[in-house]
Parts: structure tokens; sequence; C-alpha cells
């Protein structure tokens, strides 16, 4: 007579050494660590705080460019009742708009390539990555601004016209129209930097194992 075979565990129990084990209980960096996938809070923060002036820091080769790139504005003094004025020698002109669009695009540029280089210095994602290439590329386009207009012609526009003569041409100063320019950075940045961490960031473990998978095969008892 023979001893009947063990019957097979159910389907809805995992065999032991799948079970779900307790962390440490002294909460130890490690399991916090391993839990996170990544770096500790206080190591993102210090890194993000890198990155914040890295990018601000950006914001004076902006200006450099945008001051040598920019479509000069055309402007003519002349004497009105024995005082100075100044008009545009082009009413008509778009030399102004070009100058906002050459700012918004060069924003666009540097914040596409801040987001490029943080991805491939670090390609993890995370909160403060997201808010230092927000601040950073914000502070360098503020920067690239008051660059830009201390390197373009005098902003005292009067004096430059007495400076050159009357029905003399001469450039007027930088200007940035549209303020809402000065976010270009940022979005861009923060559009690209979403989409190389979609397309090629780590993906995380699943936390638990599916209760779905195939138990492996029980040998029948000898």
């Amino acid at each position: 007579m023979t001893a009947p075979l063990t019957p097979p565990p159910p389907p809805h129990q995992q065999p032991s050494h799948h079970a779900w084990q307790a962390p440490p209980a002294d909460g130890g960096a490690g399991f916090s660590e391993y839990a996170q996938g990544g770096p500790g809070m206080k190591t993102e923060v210090r890194e993000a705080a890198v990155i914040t002036v890295a990018v601000a820091v950006g914001g004076v080769l902006l200006g450099l460019l945008w001051w040598w790139l920019a479509p000069h504005v055309p402007l003519v003094g002349g004497l009105v009742d024995k005082k100075w004025v100044v008009y545009f020698k082009d009413s008509e002109g778009e030399q102004a708009i070009g100058v906002d669009g050459t700012f918004t695009l060069l924003a666009l540029a540097f914040g596409a390539g801040s987001a490029l280089a943080v991805f491939l210095l670090r390609r993890r994602g995370g909160v403060p990555l997201v808010v230092a290439l927000a601040v950073g590329g914000l502070l360098g386009s503020l920067l690239a601004w008051r660059v830009g207009v201390w390197l373009g012609p005098t902003t005292d526009v009067i004096a430059h016209a007495k400076a050159v003569g009357k029905g003399v041409t001469f450039s007027a100063p930088l200007k940035l129209g549209a303020k809402g320019a000065l976010l270009a950075w940022s979005l861009a940045a923060l559009v690209v930097h979403l989409g190389l961490t979609a397309l090629f960031g780590p993906r995380d473990p699943e936390p638990y194992p599916s209760p779905y998978a195939a138990s492996p095969p029980v040998p029948p008892a000898g």
C-alpha cells in the first residue's frame, strides 16, 4: 500500500522564496536606499543646488550670443522746437520683433542643451532636479537679459543721438519687449528632460511579485 501523494499548494499561495520580507527593525539606510532606488534626499538636494548654479551661470553665454546675433534697431535723432527727439528710422521694420525672437530661440536651445547635459550626468529624475532646471533656467534668462542690455548700446538714447549728431542713424539699446521669453529656457528644459527620462530613464522594479506568477512544479513524493 503506497502513501498518498502530497497535494500541490493552492494556486493563490506563493512559495516561501517569493514571500515578502519585512524591512530591518532598525530602519537602516540600506533598506531605504534599496526602496528608493537611488541616492538619498540630501544628496539629491546638493546635486540640485550645483545644477541650479551651473545652469544660471550659462546665462552669461546666452547674453553674449543674444548681443552678437540680435538684429540692430536703427534710430535717428533730430531737433523739434529746439528739443532733441528720437524716432525709428524704419517705422515698419521688424527688427524689434527679431530681437525678441533671437532671445527666445537661443533660450529654447539652451534649455534643451541643459536638460540633455543633466540627463547624461544623472539619468534618474526626481523633483529636486526638475526644480533645479526650472529655477536655473529662469535665473540664467534674467542674467542673459541684463548682460545683453549691458553690452549693447547705451540706454540713454537722447545722449546717444546728441553724440552722433542730427539725422545720423544709430542703434537702439537691446530691449526685451516680450517678457514671456524669460520662461523659454525653463520650459524647454522641463519638456526635454521629461521626455528623455520617460524614453531612456531606468524603470522602477516591481515592489511585489505578481500573484499570477506561475508557481514552480512540486516534485512527487518518493
